[in-house]
């Protein structure tokens, strides 16, 4: 990838009306690019948007726009992953994981009624300290964005890990990893809310990215992203290190001594 000229490019696809106008959420996703790469990020995207189970879009947006900001690189959080054979079982462990990265249990308990209301295309970020959402994004919620993996790279890290290149890991543990870097999370509860994909995770940066194999039923379109924070003493750094500082993961094996688990 050139890096003298780099691209944010990203997609959103819905189903009966744009997401401001109430339409059903279909698919979103973003990549950084070179002016060079362009043409395959785009179709990419739009490949992505056109063949999801979630539906057929009929409003689909894709946007580029030009990096500024200088960008930081992170090494990956580690992966490993836990095979559960219920749904109540991986929930249980999620709710432990979450606990062991260093949530108080009963604000646990307390996030956890309250998935139910919320139906947003972001995710929700919740005080460790009152269980109470902070973000006050409503519907939207906070969208992570500006971050990728180079390919090759990614591709070498999973070789070395035996693990599969499968782009929702990648996709999730770009994520994961950059929104645990900062000081303020504790750590992150996600599950997709494609009907046909029932892994999820937990991650932080001491307990690392915890993959759990059924966080939900097959079939359920109801996603879930949760980001517990420390109480924030300046709230909109932390919105805008989310939202506007561009990461790129970067693997380097001499520096890797940790053991992953599978894909």
């Amino acid at each position: 990838m050139d890096q003298s000229r780099l691209y944010n490019v990203r997609m959103r696809a819905s189903e009966s009306a744009s997401h401001e106008n109430g339409g059903k959420h279909i698919s979103g996703g973003e990549l950084l690019s070179s002016y060079r790469d362009l043409r395959m990020s785009v179709n990419t995207l739009l490949d992505k948007a056109l063949n999801h189970s979630r539906g057929k879009p009929d409003f689909l947006q894709i946007q580029c726009e030009i990096i500024n900001q200088p960008i930081k690189r992170l090494s990956p959080l580690t992966v490993q992953t836990n095979d559960v054979t219920t749904v109540e079982e991986g929930q249980d462990l999620a709710r432990y994981l979450l606990e062991k990265a260093g949530v108080p249990k009963d604000m646990i308990a307390k996030a956890y009624k309250q998935i139910p209301e919320y139906s947003v295309r972001g995710a929700i970020l919740i005080d460790i300290h009152t269980g109470e959402r902070v973000d006050g994004r409503i519907d939207k919620g906070v969208r992570v964005s500006k971050m990728d993996w180079q390919r090759d790279n990614f591709e070498k890290w999973a070789k070395s890990k035996a693990v599969s290149t499968n782009p929702r890991l990648k996709e999730a543990l770009v994520l994961a990893t950059k929104v645990c870097n900062h000081k303020s999370t504790i750590a992150e509860l996600c599950w997709s809310d494609d009907p046909d994909y029932t892994t999820g995770y937990v991650a932080s940066k001491n307990i690392g990215y915890q993959r759990i194999t059924q966080l939900k039923h097959h079939g359920d379109e109801k996603g879930c992203r949760i980001f517990f924070v420390d109480s924030l003493s300046d709230f909109n750094i932390y919105i805008s290190y989310l939202e506007e500082q561009p990461i790129l993961i970067q693997w380097e094996e001499e520096h890797d001594t940790r053991v992953d688990g599978k894909k």
